[in-house]
């Protein structure tokens, strides 16, 4: 059967596009977000979406293990994938951000520590102001990095800015709207256009007015 298939960044942006696919018309009668299952599929319209950690989805795009993808912009600013970007979603919304301590702005016109998982966008940004850096590559809470002295400062996605709050730092600056970017496989976009614009369409239909049907996963 020809499915169209559809990579998925795991946790709560999964839930989001999942609304809004619901929202489109689809329906995965076996998904709940307690699941553990990690493929589900909408057999009469020929759907079918899998569920990956979030820099693996435009992995998957790219290499056509899957037709399209939903995924966090950070994801595609933060390595070059060879992927058309066709929508941006609205969902999933966060800022990076530059972050550290209240009282301790660093000295821009020296050398900054800075701690990220976004080694790319980090260097990017400072390379831009000419501000010189050593980067610390972190796989998770960055937000320790300035307290046990790792880093000065860290680069970080921040959505409420709790996590932030409840380890004594501030974000010292906004430098990325990140939400969530409908993804399509450069090959498949033409193989299975039809499918993939009608689906687009809807999305933007979606996206248009404000998002998707309240309580939609009910």
């Amino acid at each position: 059967m020809n499915y169209l298939n559809i990579a998925l960044a795991k946790g709560r942006l999964a839930s989001k596009a999942i609304e809004l696919l619901i929202s489109c018309g689809y329906s995965f009668k076996d998904y709940c977000k307690e699941s553990r299952k990690l493929i589900f599929e909408d057999e009469i319209n020929n759907i079918k979406i899998t569920l990956v950690k979030s820099p693996d989805v435009p992995v998957y795009v790219e290499n056509g293990a899957a037709d399209i993808g939903i995924v966090g912009k950070d994801i595609l600013l933060e390595n070059k994938y060879n992927v058309y970007e066709l929508l941006n979603l609205n969902v999933g919304k966060c800022n990076m951000c530059i972050a550290g301590f209240k009282d301790k702005i660093p000295d821009y016109s020296k050398k900054v520590v800075v701690g990220t998982k976004y080694p790319n966008i980090t260097k990017n940004h400072f390379s831009q102001l000419n501000i010189l850096t050593d980067i610390v590559k972190l796989n998770g809470s960055v937000e320790l990095a300035p307290i046990v002295g790792l880093s000065d400062i860290i680069v970080d996605i921040v959505e409420s800015g709790n996590t932030l709050k409840e380890n004594g730092l501030v974000v010292h600056e906004n430098i990325l709207e990140i939400s969530a970017r409908l993804i399509a496989n450069k090959v498949t976009l033409k193989t299975k256009y039809h499918k993939i614009q009608n689906i687009i369409q809807s999305l933007e239909s979606i996206v248009e007015r404000g998002g998707p049907d309240e309580k939609v996963l009910s």
